[in-house]
């Protein structure tokens, strides 16, 4: 027996102990009940006709319960909770459903959603959903980061870590096995004395920097969801992306990532010797090739201007074709391959016959930080309030830097060695 049954009949038992009382009372003293123990009996009595419907539904279920092998402890502790909050859309169908439902909270005569959850803002309390604004469901941020860092993105072929604090240091190596310091092998004579190395370690440290889009919209364009669900997440995503892969390539360092193409460890490799303006030769490819490190050439990626692309076409080693179209190439990549690496034709890449208009990157050298989370978003109505706009705030926080700090020096060649190889102006 349960422990909710056994429950059910000790209260059914105390109602009948308490309607014998009554009657019994009566009895003793020579009369019929008054009209006070008259109700008194039968609200007992509706009391008992409760439990007893109470007693046959849990005896119902314990026999259900038995044939479903089911078999619930006596200390067994059943609760209920509102399934709402676990909900990654907290009920919402769509981003043009919550982003109408935004407005019609914060309108004057608007009734607040209770799908929504407050958030901190200093236009007014926390405690009031239309003066704090309203948080975006996560699958919604989550959607937008996935347009964010899809197709050309760079961000995704970095050596990426997520943090739940602001920064993060890194301890680097950067000696070679041929260098002149750091941990080092040498011939031993007989008897000899061992020459002693030791390790070189440096650190890299990577704080976030704070990437923001501010977008406010009119009342009237929040009105039509389903416009507004394909037209708000693509435009926050492709900012957001082009912002970044700028700064992975080309980013100052000063309150934005330093761009693997700034550091000191890029390389321009010289155009050939009387080569003619916007031309792209061979050589041009080759001599970038030979100078990326060992190891870098399977994870490395053309990034080449448009203008550039005509002049790449038709260029052969001998007999044969070094640029290979989307049908022959690797597949996924549309503008098929350079040397068997993957062509990224890219507005980041410098305008054609000036250094940088072709790049060959090899991005896991470069490290980079992003907040756990991905890219928090937020709306408020006041900030616009007299526009009649609601304003919606993407923030993603990224920074990065690459791993080595010069070029590789070779222990026999003569060129260093770079993972970041423009071409040169020609």
């Amino acid at each position: 027996m349960s422990k909710k049954l056994r429950e059910l009949q000790a209260r059914k038992a105390t109602h009948i102990t308490a309607m014998r009382a009554i009657t019994s009372k009566a009895e003793k003293e020579g009369r019929d009940l008054t009209d006070a123990e008259v109700t008194e009996f039968d609200g007992l009595k509706a009391q008992i006709d409760s439990t007893n419907a109470a007693i046959d539904r849990e005896q119902l279920l314990a026999m259900e319960e038995a044939s479903a092998g089911i078999e619930i402890p006596d200390n067994a502790v059943i609760t209920v909770s509102d399934r709402a909050a676990a909900d990654p859309k907290l009920g919402f169908h769509t981003f043009g459903e919550f982003a109408k439902a935004v407005k019609d909270s914060s309108s004057a005569t608007g009734k607040i959603d209770k799908r929504f959850a407050a958030a901190p803002s200093t236009f007014g309390s926390e405690a009031v959903g239309a003066d704090g604004g309203f948080l975006v469901p996560p699958e919604y941020s989550k959607e937008i980061f996935n347009l964010a860092f899809t197709e050309d993105s760079l961000l995704p072929m970095t050596d990426n870590a997520p943090v739940d604090g602001n920064s993060m240091v890194f301890p680097k190596d950067e000696t070679t096995p041929w260098g002149t310091d750091g941990v080092r092998a040498y011939w031993q004579n007989e008897a000899s004395t061992a020459a002693a190395t030791k390790p070189k370690f440096g650190t890299a440290t990577l704080r976030l920097h704070k990437l923001m889009a501010l977008v406010p919209l009119t009342d009237e364009l929040l009105g039509d969801a389903s416009a507004l669900n394909g037209y708000l997440p693509n435009l926050l995503g492709r900012s957001i992306r082009w912002k970044t892969n700028e700064s992975l390539l080309n980013g100052s360092g000063d309150g934005q990532p330093l761009g693997a193409l700034k550091g000191g460890a890029a390389v321009v490799v010289a155009k050939d010797s009387g080569q003619a303006a916007s031309t792209v030769t061979t050589f041009n490819i080759l001599n970038m090739i030979a100078r990326l490190p060992p190891g870098s050439f399977p994870n490395s990626v053309w990034l080449i201007t448009p203008d550039a692309l005509p002049a790449v076409f038709g260029l052969t080693l001998g007999n044969y074709p070094i640029y290979l179209p989307m049908n022959s190439g690797i597949q996924g990549n549309p503008y098929g391959t350079l040397m068997g690496r993957p062509i990224m034709v890219s507005q980041h890449a410098s305008a054609f016959s000036s250094a940088g208009d072709i790049q060959l990157l090899d991005m896991s050298y470069y490290r980079t930080i992003t907040k756990s989370g991905g890219i928090d978003m937020q709306s408020s109505m006041h900030l616009y309030f007299d526009a009649d706009a609601t304003a919606f705030r993407a923030v993603f926080r990224v920074d990065g830097q690459p791993k080595i700090v010069a070029p590789i020096t070779q222990a026999k060649g003569s060129n260093t060695l770079s993972p970041f190889l423009q071409l040169g102006a020609r």
